[in-house]
């Protein structure tokens, strides 16, 4: 007879069982003609990462989809890989290299790079091991990394293919740029946040000293880069001085006053200093009216030599600098306090500034519009649908995106300069000469954003650009698990480029969930310490119960919060799964045919495979639908309350009578009842209950490639679990008493239950009396019993003599009570079912649902009245 041990220990189990996984290759997704694809493309974490709690979300929700299909019967593929990072590896490496003594240009390109794949070798893989340790099914024989030989083939590819279509050009632009990671990033790398900060309002004078103009300005350090100054041409209050030139204070530079449409005549002044090299605007308006770019500043935020005696200062010291210069000057008319917006790096926090450079770009417009059209057709569909509104608000407003990093750790951009006549070269390979000239050539220093390789994952993974098998059979994808703060960084970008570069898009769904927060509804960061480990969550309380405990608590698209309470319900959860499957074994089921049921099947047993078929059908339909956390929730009521605390009960009556038939079939039913809750559980508790059905006669080696229970209308027993659900309802009320009452355990009641249903109570007269604990059970259509307390439910009354329980007053009161409540949810109904715009729209099942709860509900106030005249 196989055992499970007296308690559950996770670290026992976990590490073992997924060993047993792999060697028996699980996980292994092949090409079979005979079944539907499934695939699922990881997000690859980042190699400089360790797993935090919005890793094992979003991890475990992809296992949760992909251990389901396997067992539906799909060829099932999960695959997992990893993302260079460019920005943050390489913050990583120079930081290490900082504490030696060392820089970039001290190792040179190729020996920081020969460093970098070393530190990648070493910590990459910390992750991975991360995500085996939550128990991810991924397909590890296929694991991918973004600067793989075919990652990076298809990156040229791609590359070089709209560089060819004109789609990727190179151009003087205002970009982002940050002074501390040295490098320009994408508009969705930049996130905003509020700030204190001043307006200082300045006069600048006419040349001719007929006077000046006022206006105001946050970063009064870019006023060294002023080219113009521009008002509205509707506006009265300057038309007169259009075209006329100011003298740029502390400069002496010449000015003019330009009129353009983009100045707002009601903010400020009225009047907007315009320095085109350090604002996206200013830029614009510059372009327009073909004025001077002068860049102030140097890649570190330093005032550079354009900047006159204030080169070489920080441009916060500069800016302290021209305030104290300005005010002396006479040049300082106010200084204002102002909070507003301001652009950071999403990497290191830093203040970004715009700043003209020579970058390279992606035109967007002609990628966009086939995208947007995918997502309005329905070829995508964003799960909840709503943040199809944040993509679409995004796509319809895209901009070109700078993909040129001014970094050495990734996608090196594979364009070629001629070292005599400047010719520029794209091309797969390095070109041997200039084919213009025949001059020497060398490779552009710049590489490519992370998300340029990021956005072909879909399909750059199985082996585009080449047309492999694996590329026909699992392309498109299926669904793509994320959270909803990477829409514009990831989401939309593969959208496009699966349309660009393969024809069809790279998955059918997106389903988005939030973050992880803390119990108080924080996000989790360092700043705040209220980060929790989940590898220390791992240790101390198991893998699954950490999977439970998130996707329980998940709800598509909205953030969670992560509390210790509630990975302590979801251990306590395991331990009572496991304590089940203790007690089956513990009744010698060895001989028990697998996946069978007794040709006689009693009341209770009718009963539990009636809930047991609706719990499978609704599991399974909620997980189609990818509401997680309701089909997680539903297999924790039906394996707790109903199987556990029910059924189990139940069946002990029959467990420890002498009749050998009845015992073996009742065998049977916990058997086939359990093995079918450890399936639907499965997915989301993969250990404990790989090492329960393990020890259960089973039909398969592992759970895992067992078949998914599919809801089986034949074993609906409608009438008979109606009956049986009626016996409980009088044993629940029963309790109630007890409870309320105080009675102890060891003390039996003699019940008497009046009804009009006597030939049910008189069946199920046995286990009124074990579960409720009676000495003696009566049944009668008519039972008059002065001074019984009663215990009313729909269908049947259950009178307790009061003298064995309490005063008669407190009796009334409680009666009284409950009549209040019964009364309260009647007029809610009452109130519905008279509502003509509810009747009129509610489906037709949905009405004659609260029909039958009122008429529940009536006959229940009309037996407690009569309960309570009885005691009057």
């Amino acid at each position: 007879m196989k055992e499970l041990a007296k308690q559950y220990s996770p670290k026992e189990v976990e590490s073992r069982i997924y060993n047993e996984w792999l060697e028996g290759g699980y996980f292994l997704a092949e090409r079979d003609p005979k079944k539907k694809p499934y695939t699922i493309m990881m997000p690859p974490p980042n190699i400089t990462g360790q797993l935090h709690m919005g890793h094992a979300l979003d991890m475990t929700l992809q296992d949760v989809i992909i251990r389901t299909k396997r067992m539906q019967g799909y060829s099932a593929l999960w695959l997992p890989g990893t993302d260079h990072a460019s920005i943050a590896t390489e913050a990583k490496i120079v930081e290490a290299m900082r504490e030696e003594g060392l820089t970039k240009e001290d190792l040179g390109r190729d020996g920081f790079l020969e460093r970098a794949w070393k530190w990648k070798e070493q910590y990459g893989g910390r992750i991975v091991e991360q995500l085996k340790y939550l128990g991810s099914s991924c397909d590890w024989s296929r694991e991918r990394f973004t600067l793989d030989e075919g990652c990076s083939k298809a990156v040229l590819e791609v590359f070089c293919k709209l560089y060819e279509k004109g789609l990727i050009y190179r151009g003087e632009r205002i970009i982002n740029w940050c002074p501390h990671c040295h490098t320009s990033i994408s508009d969705a790398e930049v996130e905003f946040e509020e700030q204190d900060g001043s307006f200082w309002h300045i006069r600048y004078p006419f040349s001719d000293g007929s006077g000046y103009i006022e206006l105001a300005t946050t970063r009064p350090e870019t006023l060294l880069g002023d080219t113009a100054v521009a008002v509205n041409p509707s506006d009265e209050r300057y038309k007169d001085v259009i075209g006329k030139t100011l003298t740029l204070p502390l400069v002496g530079r010449e000015i003019p006053v330009v009129a353009d449409d983009y100045v707002e005549t009601d903010f400020g002044t009225g009047a907007v200093k315009i320095t085109p090299a350090h604002d996206p605007n200013d830029y614009e308006v510059g372009l327009r009216h073909n004025l001077e770019v002068i860049n102030v500043l140097d890649e570190s935020g330093v005032i550079n030599e354009n900047g006159g005696k204030y080169c070489g200062l920080d441009r916060y010291e500069c800016r302290k600098q021209i305030v104290k210069d300005l005010e002396n000057g006479g040049f300082l008319v106010s200084v204002e306090p102002y909070k507003h917006n301001v652009g950071t790096c999403y990497r290191c926090g830093t203040t970004v500034e715009p700043r003209v450079s020579k970058q390279w770009f992606v035109k967007m417009q002609p990628l966009a519009e086939p995208a947007i059209k995918a997502v309005e057709e329905g070829e995508v569909k964003f799960v909840p649908e709503r943040f199809s509104k944040t993509y679409f608000n995004w796509m319809y407003n895209i901009k070109d995106w700078c993909i040129s990093r001014q970094l050495w750790w990734g996608h090196r951009i594979p364009a070629y300069y001629c070292d005599e006549c400047g010719e520029l070269v794209v091309a797969k390979e390095a070109p041997d000469h200039c084919p213009k000239c025949g001059g020497h050539m060398h490779q552009d220093e710049d590489t490519l954003d992370t998300w340029f390789s990021s956005a072909l994952w879909p399909f750059s993974t199985l082996g585009w650009p080449e047309k492999t098998e694996d590329l026909k059979y699992f392309y498109p994808t299926d669904t793509l698990v994320t959270g909803y703060d990477i829409i514009f960084f990831w989401v939309a970008r593969m959208i496009f480029s699966g349309i660009e570069h393969t024809g069809e898009v790279p998955f059918k769904n997106v389903f988005m969930h939030g973050l992880v927060r803390d119990a108080l509804g924080r996000k989790m960061s360092k700043s705040l310490g209220n980060g929790v480990d989940p590898v220390n969550v791992i240790e101390e309380y198991g893998a699954d119960a950490l999977r439970f405990m998130l996707s329980n608590s998940v709800s598509p698209g909205n953030d969670m919060r992560y509390s210790d309470d509630k990975i302590v319900a979801a251990r306590n959860f395991c331990n009572k799964i496991w304590n089940a499957g203790r007690f089956i074994l513990m009744n010698d089921v060895d001989d028990v045919e697998p996946d069978s049921l007794p040709e006689t099947l009693e009341i209770e047993d009718k009963w539990i495979l009636t809930q047991l078929e609706g719990m499978i059908q609704e599991v399974s339909a909620n997980l189609e639908n990818f509401e997680l956390g309701i089909a997680a929730g539903k297999v924790y009521d039906f394996a707790w309350d109903v199987f556990c605390d029910w059924y189990v009960e139940i069946a002990k009556l029959r467990l420890n009578g002498d009749d050998e038939a009845r015992k073996n079939a009742c065998k049977q039913v916990l058997v086939y009842t359990f093995t079918r809750i450890l399936q639907v559980l499965h997915p989301f508790m993969p250990f404990i209950t790989e090492a329960i059905y393990q020890a259960l006669p089973t039909s398969c080696e592992s759970i895992m490639i067992s078949k998914w229970p599919e809801y089986d209308p034949s074993l609906v027993f409608e009438a008979d679990a109606a009956r049986f659900g009626k016996i409980m309802d009088l044993i629940k009320a029963v309790r109630v008493i007890r409870s309320e009452k105080n009675v102890p355990p060891s003390k039996q009641l003699d019940i008497s239950v009046e009804t009009a249903e006597t030939e049910v109570f008189i069946e199920g007269a046995e286990f009124i009396k074990r579960l409720a604990k009676a000495a003696s059970v009566t049944v009668g259509s008519k039972i008059d019993i002065p001074d019984a307390v009663q215990a009313v439910t729909d269908s049947a009354r259950a009178l307790i003599p009061l003298s064995e329980l309490v005063d008669r007053e407190k009796e009334i009161a409680r009666l009284q009570k409950e009549l209040k409540s019964v009364e309260k949810d009647m007029a809610g109904l009452e109130g519905r079912l008279s509502n003509p715009q509810f009747l009129s729209k509610a489906p037709e099942n949905v009405v004659a649902a609260e029909k039958e709860k009122l008429e529940k509900l009536s006959s229940k106030k009309e037996m407690i009245l009569d309960s309570i005249s009885k005691l009057g």
